[in-house]
């Protein structure tokens, strides 16, 4: 099972980076994979810690992914990093052990203090589709156009009928995202 998560991290010297991450739970470890080269993985790496957030507030994926970070962050509790300010929860990791991967290396992270912020208070049909656009937008150069665009077509059908405002700003963080990237690829086929 993959969870939906809000990873921030902090680079040697202090930089903040706000991604959004779906981790395992494995022998009660939480599992970061990240593709090689990024950000997220160069962090960890360095610092041996980060900090998982736990929000319903879909904005932060999709600002995250439309590189509009705007997150009000604050220190850490335990570990060298920061959070969210504004999340429901956060969990705060070391380091355990480093699987390597060509692609995909696994780092297994133990949870060593950990925080109930909010009460959540449900979900929300438009939240899921938002986060699987944003997924869709952070691969648009691994998958083809088509699936990207049908697979939009159908989310739209939650955001439609069950999105509030939040969601909406969102999905037109994502949408515009999308639509600018292949305008783009249409520009330079045409070059």
């Amino acid at each position: 099972m993959i969870y939906e998560t809000i990873i921030t991290t902090v680079d040697p010297a202090g930089n903040p980076h706000i991604t959004p991450f779906g981790v395992q739970k494995k022998d009660g470890l939480i599992v970061i994979s990240p593709f090689k080269p990024s950000t997220t993985l160069s962090n960890i790496l360095a610092t041996e810690c980060a900090v998982m957030n736990l929000t319903d507030d879909v904005r932060v994926f999709a600002a995250a992914i439309v590189k509009a970070q705007t997150q009000v962050i604050v220190p850490a509790s335990v570990v060298n990093g920061v959070r969210l300010a504004d999340t429901l929860a956060h969990q705060e990791l070391r380091l355990e052990q480093v699987v390597e991967d060509v692609e995909r290396p696994q780092l297994w992270m133990r949870v060593v203090h950990q925080v109930t912020h909010q009460p959540f208070a449900g979900f929300n049909r438009a939240q899921a589709a938002v986060i699987e656009l944003a997924v869709l937008a952070s691969r648009l150069n691994r998958l083809p156009q088509e699936k990207v665009l049908s697979e939009r077509a159908y989310l739209q059908i939650a955001i439609d009928k069950t999105a509030g405002e939040r969601e909406l700003q969102a999905w037109q963080w994502l949408v515009e995202k999308i639509d600018g990237y292949y305008a783009e690829q249409s520009g330079f086929n045409q070059a």
